[in-house]
This record gives C-alpha cells, sequence and structure tokens, in this order.
C-alpha cells in the first residue's frame, strides 16, 4: 500500500492543483519563497518609482534605512495579544503580527534625493537614477 504524501493531498473545498503544486515547492525547497510583502517597482525615465503593500501597519512603524547601495525597508506590527490582560480574551487568531523586513539594491540610485509616502497601506517609494557620468575620454599630446 502506497503512504499517502501530505503535500499531496486535496483541500477541503476540493481539488486544487496549484496549491498542492506550491506546497510541493514548499516541501522540496524549504519554507515560505515568498517575499515578506509585494512590491512593484517601475523605471519613469528619470527615476524608479516603488509600490510596496503594506496594509495595516502605522506610519511611524515603517522605517526606511540605507547602507551604501542597500536600501532596507522595515515594518513591524504590534498586537493586542502581546499584552497578557488582553491575551486571555482572545479567541481565535489569524492575523499575522510581527517584523517583515525586505533590502534593494540601490545602486543606480541618487539616494540623497529619494523621496518617500505612505497612503492607503501602500508605501511609495520615488528613486532618482543617478546622472550618467559623462565619458572622460581625451587625446594625450606627444612630447
Amino acid at each position: 500500500m502506497l503512504e499517502r504524501v501530505p503535500y499531496l493531498t486535496s483541500t477541503r473545498r476540493g481539488y486544487n492543483p496549484f496549491r498542492d503544486m506550491e506546497n510541493l515547492e514548499k516541501a522540496f525547497f524549504g519554507g515560505d519563497r515568498r517575499a515578506p510583502f509585494a512590491a512593484d517597482i517601475r523605471d519613469t525615465g528619470d527615476a524608479f518609482l516603488m509600490e510596496a503593500d503594506l496594509p495595516g501597519f502605522k506610519k511611524e512603524d515603517i522605517h526606511i534605512d540605507l547602507d551604501g547601495d542597500t536600501m532596507t525597508v522595515t515594518a513591524e506590527r504590534h498586537s493586542d495579544y502581546e499584552d497578557k490582560e488582553k491575551a486571555s480574551s482572545y479567541l481565535h487568531l489569524e492575523r499575522a503580527y510581527g517584523v517583515c523586513k525586505r533590502s534593494f539594491d540601490v545602486a543606480a540610485v541618487d539616494t540623497a534625493s529619494i523621496t518617500a509616502s505612505y497612503t492607503d497601506g501602500v508605501l511609495t517609494l520615488t528613486l532618482p537614477k543617478k546622472s550618467a557620468a559623462a565619458p572622460s575620454a581625451r587625446r594625450l599630446e606627444i612630447q
């Protein structure tokens, strides 16, 4: 008799081959391979525009740090569950709390001119491109 493999089982709502493939990938590669938060980056010509979904976070709990050519976006969500008195009143918890962090290469960005805004759960960063350095070609005179 064949043993039933846990990552190839059907769901309560019916068979979902896409979920089964995702579970197989998780079992093979280990863990969840998705990013901690979704981000779209567009090239607008003279800048990059990044929009990151961070719903449920307060503006003051989102931090953007620059270290050399790396920009790190960190967001932390707190819960009443952390308070022991309030924790006992919960019957069921599904919302995630804690820290999510993601780093981006900003080597091609003028980091001194980055601007950020946060509206309706979306962090928007305007990342101006560095100016193209003029070629320093020249002819040398022979003496």
